[in-house]
């Protein structure tokens, strides 16, 4: 698969080859929903809590007597029947990560990949290098590119400045090649990589 190099100013720099294995795959729905499942499972807080008998004050004496009340017999205060008292079976702090095997999730990266290709909405830049921190330049370089909710992989580092410019917009994700992921790359409308973050991509799944 071959595609333009653009620049931030939207000029053309060439073309590069992009490997089949990596971004011409025919992307799989129940891979990709597998790894954004694990992806969200193990970013999930799981300190949902429960207070049960041992947490609750109450009572554990016997209110009424055994007989007599027209009533059932209660001997705790704490049970789960009464108002204020303790909750049966409720969650408890947990993990909800489960495995997936690394060799399953990089198969999802690629597929990620060959669908962003597949779908025209991957842009290749030479680089992301910016000499100043304005935000106000990146947006308009933005608007010439036709880029708006989009996520920008560089190489090993992001660049300082950019990195700050990008900071301030909405909808834009800037993440060196190590923060690559299939839950970020499909949650924005198009990716962008920088030829060195193709570069690692070829050497990582080489």
């Amino acid at each position: 698969m071959k595609l333009d190099v653009k620049t931030l100013d939207d000029k053309k720099a060439g073309s590069v080859d992009l490997d089949d294995k990596i971004f011409g795959l025919e992307p799989r729905a129940d891979i990709l929903h597998r790894c954004v499942r694990y992806q969200l499972a193990k970013r999930q807080a799981g300190t949902h809590s429960i207070l049960g008998r041992s947490d609750v004050r109450g009572t554990t004496k016997k209110m009424i007597k055994q007989k007599g009340s027209g009533g059932a017999r209660h001997g705790n205060k704490k049970v789960n029947i009464f108002r204020g008292g303790a909750k049966s079976f409720g969650p408890t702090p947990r993990s909800h990560a489960h495995d997936l095997t690394k060799k399953f999730r990089a198969l999802g990266l690629r597929h990620a990949l060959s669908a962003k290709a597949k779908a025209n909405e991957l842009v290749i830049l030479e680089d992301v290098n910016a000499d100043d921190a304005k935000t106000k330049g990146l947006k308009a370089q933005f608007e010439k590119l036709g880029l708006s909710k989009v996520l920008i992989i560089d190489g090993a580092e992001v660049n300082e400045q950019f990195g700050r410019a990008a900071r301030n917009l909405p909808n834009v994700d800037v993440l060196p090649i190590q923060g690559i992921n299939v839950y970020d790359i499909l949650r924005r409308e198009q990716l962008v990589l920088t030829k060195a973050a193709v570069e690692a991509l070829e050497a990582r799944f080489k």
